[in-house]
C-alpha cells in the first residue's frame, strides 16, 4: 500500500494562515500553492487507485482544487470526469448546491448527472464538511449510485458525524489536525 511519504512531507512543510479565527494550511493539492509537484500528484493518484472502488461511470469533483485530482485520476484510469462548478450555466435540470465552509458560504452547480449514474466522488479536503454534505445530499436526492467517496486530507473531528448523517463512508488518504497555527499528521 502506498505510504504517502511525499504527501506527509509536503503537509509538514505547509504554511498555516488564519482566516477569521479559522486556521488553514496552505498546500499544493488544496490550494495550488506554492506549486504542484507531479510526483506528489502521482503518489496521491496511486493511493486512490489502491484504496478506492473505481467501478463507476465517471469521476466527479468540485471546483477548484478537485480539478487536478480528477484529471490526473482520469488520465491514469481512462475513466471520464465531470466537475461541479461555482458558475451557474442555466442548463436544463441544473442543480444548485449550498456550500457552507469554515470561512465562506456560496453556491455550486451540478449538471449532466442523472439517476442511477455510478459516481466516484473525490475532493481535496474534508474540513467542516460543508462542501461534501451539500454535494452528497444533492447526489442522493438525484438517486445516483455513489460507489465511493475519498478526500486527500481529512481534518480530524467531523468525518464520523458526517458519515452517520449522510449514510456514506468517506475515505481519506491523510488525517490532519490543526493545533492553532500548527498542522499535525494523525496516524
Amino acid at each position: 500500500m502506498e505510504d504517502l511519504k511525499r504527501l506527509k512531507k509536503s503537509v509538514e512543510e505547509s504554511p498555516v494562515v488564519e482566516m477569521d479565527d479559522y486556521h488553514y494550511f496552505i498546500h499544493p493539492l488544496s490550494d495550488g500553492l506554492p506549486e504542484v509537484d507531479p510526483g506528489l500528484l502521482e503518489e496521491v493518484v496511486n493511493a486512490v487507485i489502491e484504496r478506492c472502488d473505481l467501478d463507476c461511470d465517471y469521476i466527479l469533483t468540485a471546483q477548484s482544487m478537485g480539478f487536478p485530482l480528477a484529471a490526473a485520476l482520469s488520465m491514469r484510469t481512462g475513466i471520464p470526469y465531470k466537475f461541479i462548478r461555482k458558475r451557474k450555466y442555466g442548463l436544463d435540470e441544473e442543480i444548485s448546491i449550498d456550500q457552507v465552509t469554515g470561512y465562506s458560504e456560496s453556491k455550486m452547480y451540478l449538471n449532466f448527472v442523472e439517476k442511477d449514474d455510478k459516481v466516484f466522488l473525490i475532493d481535496d479536503v474534508l474540513s467542516t464538511g460543508g462542501t461534501l454534505k451539500g454535494i452528497i445530499s444533492a447526489l442522493q436526492k438525484i438517486g445516483v449510485d455513489l460507489v465511493d467517496v475519498v478526500v486527500v486530507f481529512e481534518k480530524v473531528g467531523i468525518k464520523e458525524e458526517l458519515e452517520k448523517e449522510l449514510g456514506v463512508e468517506i475515505k481519506s488518504l491523510l488525517k490532519v489536525e490543526m493545533d492553532g497555527p500548527e498542522v499535525n499528521i494523525v496516524e
